[in-house]
C-alpha cells in the first residue's frame, strides 16, 4: 500500500474508532450512577513532567474534572522504570481518587525484570480503561550508511555486536520494543540505556549510537530535518505523521510489531460502582473533540476501553513481554 493508501485507511480507521468511542460514552452504565467523588482526585504520573504519558495524562484530566465534578490533580513521580508511581496508587486507600497514568513497562514488562519489586500491578492495581496508543519508528544516525531497514539489519550481521541501540531505561518500551526488532531479525545488538529519551537521542544524532526504537511523536521534528533517519514504524501501519515511512511488517518482520500505550488504572479494591463512574469519564474525555487534536497533536491516538477489554488486554501484553524479556535475559537487580 502506499502513503496515500495508507493515510486514507489509517483515516478510516479513525472514523470507526471515533464511533466506536461515541457509543462507549453514550452507554453509561446503570452501577456508575451511585458513586461521585467528594474531594480532589490525584493522577499519578510515573515519568518526569514533558513526556507524552504526562501530556495524555494532563488532557485526560482536564476533561475528567468537567465530568466529575472535582479536580483531577496530576502528580509527577518518577523513578524505578515506573514503579516509585505505581506504588504511591498500589499502596493509597481504594476509594476511587486515587489514579494512575500506567504505561507498558510498568504494567506489562517491569514485573518480568525487577526482581525485588515492592508491589504487583496484576494484584494491587485496578483497570479503569485504555487511554492511548503511540507508534514507534526505527530511527538512525545519516551518517550510518543503511537507507532501508534491509540495509541496517544486513549492516547489523556484517558487524555482530559492534551497533549499539539506545533506550530511556531497562525495560522501557524503547529497550523491549528494540529487542522484539532485534530478535525477529536476529541480530546482535548491544543495548545502551539511559534515563530518559532525551540523553539517548542527542547521543543517537551524533552517531554515539546506531539506532533507537522511539515513539513517533518525539523525532517527527529530527527526521523533518534530517538529523535522524526513518527506517520503519512498529505500529499496525502507516502513521500519519510519517506516511512515507513503511512498517515493520511492509520490510518483512510482521513479528516485530509493537505499539506502546497508556491506560488509567486505580488502587485495587476500589468499589465497582467507584471504577465504573470513572471508566465513564475517562471514556467520555476520549470524545471530546479538543482532547482528541491535542492528543493526537502530542503523538498519542486516542484509545478507550472498558475496564473488562483492558484487563484481558493487559494479561496479553503481559505474556507477550515477558517472553520478550525471558528470551532477551532482561533484567534489573
Amino acid at each position: 500500500m502506499g502513503p496515500r493508501g495508507a493515510r486514507c485507511a489509517h483515516h478510516g480507521e479513525l472514523s470507526v474508532f471515533r464511533r466506536a468511542l461515541l457509543a462507549a460514552s453514550l452507554a453509561t452504565p446503570a452501577l456508575a450512577q451511585g458513586w461521585a467523588p467528594t474531594r480532589p482526585l490525584r493522577m499519578i504520573v510515573p515519568f518526569v513532567a514533558g513526556g507524552s504519558t504526562d501530556v495524555a495524562a494532563r488532557i485526560i484530566a482536564e476533561q475528567m474534572s468537567e465530568r466529575l465534578g472535582q479536580p483531577v490533580v496530576v502528580e509527577n513521580r518518577g523513578g524505578s522504570g515506573g514503579n516509585i508511581g505505581g506504588e504511591i496508587v498500589a499502596r493509597a486507600a481504594p476509594d476511587g481518587h486515587t489514579l494512575l497514568m500506567g504505561v507498558t513497562g510498568l504494567l506489562s514488562t517491569n514485573a518480568h525484570i525487577y526482581r525485588n519489586m515492592s508491589f504487583s500491578p496484576a494484584r494491587d492495581l485496578a483497570p479503569v480503561g485504555m487511554a492511548y496508543t503511540s507508534d514507534m519508528v526505527i530511527v538512525v544516525p545519516p551518517s550510518l550508511p543503511a537507507r532501508n531497514l534491509s540495509e541496517f539489519v544486513a549492516l547489523a550481521k556484517a558487524r555482530p555486536g559492534e551497533m549499539s541501540f539506545g533506550s530511556s531505561g531497562h525495560g522501557a518500551s524503547t529497550h523491549t520494543a528494540a529487542e522484539l526488532f532485534r530478535m525477529a531479525a536476529g541480530i546482535d545488538l548491544l543495548h545502551v540505556p539511559y534515563r530518559g529519551s532525551g540523553g539517548a537521542m542527542n547521543d543517537l544524532m551524533s552517531g554515539t549510537l546506531q539506532m533507537m526504537l522511539v515513539q513517533i511523536a518525539a523525532t517527527v521534528g529530527a527526521v523533518r530535518d534530517q538529523r535522524l533517519r526513518a527506517l520503519a514504524v512498529s505500529g499496525p501501519q502507516r502513521h500519519p505523521l510519517m506516511p512515507d515511512v513503511p512498517t515493520v511488517t511492509e520490510e518483512g518482520y510482521p513479528q516485530a510489531t509493537a505499539t506502546s500505550w497508556g491506560a488509567v488504572m486505580t488502587t485495587a479494591g476500589t468499589p465497582a460502582p467507584a471504577i465504573a463512574r470513572l471508566s465513564e469519564a475517562v471514556r467520555a474525555a476520549l470524545t471530546a473533540p479538543v482532547a482528541v487534536q491535542r492528543m493526537m497533536a502530542a503523538g498519542v491516538d486516542p484509545q478507550a476501553s472498558t475496564p473488562e477489554e483492558l484487563a484481558a488486554f493487559i494479561r496479553a501484553e503481559f505474556e507477550k513481554w515477558g517472553r520478550v524479556v525471558r528470551e532477551a535475559r532482561i533484567q534489573v537487580d
